[in-house]
């Protein structure tokens, strides 16, 4: 007889165009180990199902409104998830759990502030601020590394952006690029194509969790790349796996503005 004791956490299961997400309203439920639950239960075999972990929680500082921390596939905690954080938005007020529709998020990559796009009751998409790219010039240390071929941007997280005919080499390509040691810390990967209508195709790369449908500091990303490398306008549509994000990198602010769907997909419970 197992006298281990158990308990169950409620979680809510959703996807931003592809990118999905286990969810748990740390409001209610404890997860005192979350780098070995997103392990556990993103396993698509064992487990959920998902490409990582979320926790939502009440900010404490007057700054923001909400918390988001977020961890990986493989356990390792993420600064930041653009498609994660418009879930969030839903989540917050579709459950009645606030019923402003610009909220203010805290995440380990500063406060992002999200716009709610509703019809009725229901948010259709949301918008948010992911605040400054960073465009450090690092031409010349990754060339050195042997990465002359893409562009470093910085949306809280690293990525590296590479423009190519052949977008379908991220699983083969992307794996090692994320290991390469001009990223002692690891990095998000981009194949990025423009297409004939404008739109730009990209696969991603994450960064612990592989593949994934969508990645929207990637899109924030590959969006910027696009216009300092003289590809694209500063609003463009980014096209990935699982769906389609509008970008735009404004003059006015220097900030970039991502705007998309989140979807319910189910909720359940799972003991610890």
């Amino acid at each position: 007889m197992n006298s281990k004791a158990t308990r169950k956490i409620g979680f809510t299961k959703m996807h931003g165009c592809g990118n999905d997400y286990i969810y748990v309203n740390t409001m209610e439920y404890d997860v005192p180990d979350p780098s070995k639950a997103a392990r556990l239960w993103s396993n698509r075999y064992k487990g959920i199902g998902s490409d990582g972990l979320v926790l939502i929680g009440k900010s404490s500082v007057p700054e923001a409104d909400y918390t988001m921390r977020i961890f990986n596939a493989d356990g390792s905690e993420a600064m930041m998830c653009g498609n994660a954080s418009r879930c969030i938005g839903k989540y917050l007020y579709e459950r009645g759990l606030t019923q402003k529709t610009e909220i203010r998020l805290l995440t380990l990559s500063g406060v992002k502030t999200l716009w709610l796009h509703i019809d009725g009751d229901t948010v259709e998409s949301v918008t948010v601020d992911m605040l400054e790219p960073k465009l450090e010039d690092e031409s010349q240390y990754l060339a050195h590394r042997g990465l002359s071929q893409g562009t470093f941007v910085s949306m809280g997280n690293p990525h590296f952006v590479v423009f190519t005919d052949d977008v379908d080499q991220v699983g083969e390509t992307g794996r090692i690029l994320e290991q390469h040691p001009a990223f002692p810390q690891r990095c998000n990967i981009e194949f990025a194509r423009i297409e004939d209508d404008g739109t730009i195709r990209t696969r991603v790369w994450e960064r612990g969790s592989g593949i994934t449908q969508a990645c929207g500091t990637g899109a924030c990303a590959t969006a910027v790349a696009a216009v300092v490398t003289g590809r694209a306008p500063r609003t463009s549509q980014i096209v990935m796996d699982g769906g389609t994000l509008t970008i735009e990198w404004r003059e006015s602010d220097n900030h970039v503005y991502m705007t998309g769907p989140a979807t319910f997909v189910f909720d359940g419970e799972i003991e610890i």
